[in-house]
């Protein structure tokens, strides 16, 4: 089995004039997804996506990767050049265009889709939502259905980002940025959590509940009320599992109405979270992106870091500002492998930390405005990178 290398949006050459307010309407430094410099393009990265071997192969994970990258030597390189080139006829060729989807909209007809969980997950849910003929994929751990997504077992995976009740999944940010995947649509799920218990039990004999820490974030006033105790699982629907394993008479479950279904457990209350309206959005990720257009509303999702210096935020951000687009979500996360950034300054050295901020704008990467925009911040960014331009979900 070969992998494809995951491609990328990157920019072929940098603009060399500041854009200010007067370039809203010009084309200097315009970012396109077209093959016309200086433009975003797509690209295969042979780094981002290592290739699986088969066992006949017998060859370590990412050993392909590594030596293509090398070659200190001519010695060296001829032997890696062997190793590589085995089978490199099953390498795809990089991206263009006419290799990309211009859609995402399909039904998930002869689709797998990742998820984290078990049967009855809320992120099984979430993939059925957004595709409703896929085959759906059980994976242990969020890292597990980026691989299987890498490693062409799946086509896409689902990953929770935010809840309306619980906030930002921080964890969830720094996979975007540790894997080449690329969001290529979001889901909005509406979240009603259920107390389940073995059927024929009742309320009054239970003392305590299992549940993903999410979920009893999102119910923690309605459990402190009932005086539960709080039991952690790997997600809901495991916790549903584990309540019917053990066949305790006062161990519950927090955990979808789809899951007492599934796992034949009895309802003892419906929407227990603390709000009536709980929504979650999720991501869908793929290996390649798909192109953006403007003839519905679009979102993108980019990932960038600062240079030092007063006011370099609020230059950031105004790259968007002024030229009117809306800014639906923004999140920072320390910079993990530089955290602290050092400030000489007269009154000695201060050290502080350094950030990577995520944000979600209103705007299609097809739209001249976001072009300009993006041309625009990386007179201010070290790094940039276009996580996706994809629909945006308006149904609940």
């Amino acid at each position: 089995m070969a992998i494809k290398c995951a491609p990328n949006w990157v920019c072929s050459q940098m603009p060399h004039s500041h854009l200010g307010t007067a370039d809203l309407g010009s084309t200097r430094g315009r970012i396109v997804l077209e093959v016309r410099p200086p433009k975003w393009k797509c690209c295969a990265l042979g780094s981002s996506a290592p290739r699986a071997t088969s066992a006949i192969e017998g060859k370590p994970y990412g050993t392909e990767v590594e030596t293509f990258q090398t070659g200190k030597t001519d010695q060296v390189q001829d032997t890696e050049s062997k190793v590589f080139h085995e089978d490199l006829s099953l390498l795809p060729k990089p991206l263009s265009a006419t290799g990309l989807s211009t859609c995402d909209d399909d039904d998930g007809s002869n689709m797998r889709v990742a998820y984290k969980g078990m049967q009855g997950a809320y992120g099984e849910a979430a993939a059925l939502k957004a595709y409703p003929n896929c085959e759906t994929v059980p994976c242990e751990k969020y890292e597990k259905a980026f691989k299987a997504v890498e490693l062409w077992l799946v086509e896409k995976a689902v990953l929770p980002i935010e809840n309306s009740i619980g906030g930002s999944i921080h964890r969830n940010y720094d996979l975007l940025l540790r894997h080449r995947l690329h969001i290529v649509r979001e889901v909005q799920l509406a979240v009603n959590h259920c107390l389940l218990a073995l059927p024929g039990v009742r309320m009054e004999e239970m003392d305590r509940v299992l549940g993903h820490p999410e979920a009893f974030a999102q119910c923690e006033m309605t459990l402190s009320n009932m005086g539960f105790i709080r039991v952690n699982s790997d997600d809901c629907a495991s916790a549903a599992q584990i309540a019917v394993l053990t066949g305790a008479r006062n161990v519950g479950a927090i955990a979808s109405a789809r899951a007492a279904e599934i796992y034949g457990l009895h309802i003892l209350a419906r929407k227990v979270q603390d709000e009536e309206h709980n929504i979650t959005r999720y991501l869908v990720l793929a290996r390649e992106p798909i192109i953006p257009k403007t003839d519905k509303p679009y979102k993108t999702s980019i990932v960038f870091s600062l240079e030092e210096g007063p006011g370099m935020l609020f230059k950031a951000l105004a790259v968007f500002t002024l030229r009117g687009i809306n800014l639906s979500k923004m999140e920072s996360r320390p910079l993990k492998m530089h955290p602290l950034r050092v400030d000489d300054s007269d009154k000695g050295t201060a050290k502080c930390f350094d950030y990577l901020f995520y944000i979600d704008f209103e705007a299609s990467m097809a739209e001249q405005c976001a072009q300009n925009a993006l041309a625009n911040l990386e007179e201010y960014a070290t790094f940039l990178r276009v996580l996706g331009s994809y629909p945006m979900d308006t149904t609940v």
